[in-house]
């Protein structure tokens, strides 16, 4: 195991890839800690949502020791601890580093990685991204470019039943029904070998920040700021891949009409587009079918996927909902337990703030925490508002816990304009005004989420 970085003080400046003339985004890290009006933040990235025990753990014991003793689960998979007392970096840092959690300085805030939470474990799909997230995150971490990522910057790794295509990341992997990847940025998609997926991954983002230093003027931090067409980006990653030994080829589409969901392509996001109205329309369903029951959007079983484990009388998992995505130090310690005996002996998050536990049973959550694939909690979704957040209006908070959701669309509390954390539309949003009362609307269009907080 590395040694454990030396941490960076809360608010510096000085981040890996970055330059006082160009300096980076603003995203909070496990080094870099955001002064909130409840403490101190950390956002500590974690790779596919996956922990084993000892990481679980470890992220317990940092929450009780130096912060709210909460746990904050973000948009990403990631983890938020909030509340931590000034002065607490380097003790964090060694905390983290000791359990792995921290193997680089240089690349802590770029290990931005989504990936399908029930893959292996519900049979749905059409491969197991495990071997893709283990290869992405070294070939992350032996990059010398990929530390000039912004914190912004996501990787996506969908199994093939689509719920993570339907987030939107910078570059995604797709599993095909063959074993094979598509490679997919902006608008270039190439076919490649599932051995080749992750290393192939890691080259496009390295192409993206190239292209980024070619731009003057004006800060990029996705894929889609970058001015460059698809066929521009195409032969530049094609060219790439080649010269690194990857075998490629154009997908020109292969492998779309092999995503079955359980709604809508483009209301799921698989297919990126405006959609005028949302209402009436036949075949969209919003979370209430989507996000319960799995651990994100309803997938229909994919042509060519293996059996069912629920069909054989198997369990794939306890699919759990920490209200608002907060989990207390208790509730997270009963379910690092519960996985202890368990054979995989691991948790994983999800980019729907939910947790799945392997092997486990829905009788087995632990009281507060949500089980019920019908519960109004699956569509209520809300920022920290007052009083962790000084922009916020109001407690939002609060008035939500308060609320009834809408019917099956995400509803979605925002203390104030920036709408931090919000979901990938179609939803509905509610935004606090500075007066305390709320304008609500109903986004219809495919928004990108942002990290929460934004700052």
């Amino acid at each position: 195991m590395p040694a454990s970085p030396i941490p960076v003080r809360p608010g510096a400046s000085g981040v890996p890839g970055t330059s006082a003339a160009f300096p980076g985004d603003a995203c909070p890290g496990a080094l870099r800690l955001h002064a909130a009006d409840d403490g101190y933040l950390a956002r500590v990235r974690v790779p596919g949502g996956v922990l084993d025990v000892a990481q679980a753990r470890a992220l317990g014991d940092a929450a009780g020791r130096l912060g709210d003793g909460a746990l904050h689960l973000t948009s990403r998979g990631n983890v938020q601890l909030r509340g931590l007392r000034d002065g607490c970096g380097g003790e964090l840092a060694e905390m983290l580093g000791a359990a792995g959690l921290l193997p680089s300085a240089a690349h802590e805030r770029v290990r931005n990685v989504v990936a399908s939470p029930m893959s292996g474990l519900d049979g749905l799909g059409f491969v197991d991204v495990r071997g893709w997230l283990t290869g992405l995150d070294a070939a992350v971490l032996a990059s010398s470019v990929t530390p000039a990522l912004s914190g912004r910057f996501l990787f996506g790794l969908d199994d093939g039943r689509g719920d993570v295509a339907g987030l939107r990341p910078d570059v995604l992997l797709r599993g095909r029904a063959d074993g094979s990847a598509v490679l997919a940025i902006g608008g270039a998609e190439f076919l490649l070998r599932y051995e080749d997926g992750a290393r192939g991954a890691v080259v496009a983002a390295e192409v993206f920040v190239e292209a980024v230093r070619g731009v003057s003027g004006r800060r990029v931090w996705r894929v889609s700021e970058l001015d460059a067409s698809g066929a521009e980006l195409s032969a530049l990653i094609a060219e790439r891949l080649s010269a690194t030994g990857i075998e490629a080829t154009s997908a020109g589409g292969a492998g779309g009409d092999e995503i079955a969901t359980g709604a809508d392509a483009n209301a799921t996001g698989l297919h990126p587009g405006p959609r005028s109205s949302i209402a009436g329309e036949a075949g969209i369903h919003g979370p209430s079918a989507a996000v319960i029951g799995s651990a994100g959007p309803a997938v229909r079983k994919l042509r060519g996927s293996a059996p069912d484990p629920a069909a054989s009388g198997t369990t794939a998992g306890l699919v759990c909902i920490p209200p608002f995505g907060s989990i207390t130090g208790a509730q997270w310690g009963a379910l690092v337990d519960l996985a202890a005996g368990l054979p995989a002996r691991e948790i994983r998050l999800t980019p729907w703030r939910r947790i799945v536990v392997p092997g486990a049973t829905r009788g087995s959550a632990p009281a507060g925490l949500i089980a019920d694939p019908d519960s109004p909690w699956s569509r209520l979704g809300a920022c920290v508002g007052r009083p962790g957040c000084a922009k916020s209006h109001t407690d939002v908070r609060a008035d939500a816990a308060s609320s009834t959701p809408h019917p099956t669309l995400p509803t979605y509390w925002s203390g104030c304009e920036r709408r931090c954390g919000h979901p990938v539309g179609p939803y509905v949003d509610v935004v606090a005004r500075p007066d305390g009362t709320y304008a609500v609307t109903t986004v219809t269009t495919l928004t990108t989420e942002r990290a929460e907080p934004r700052v």
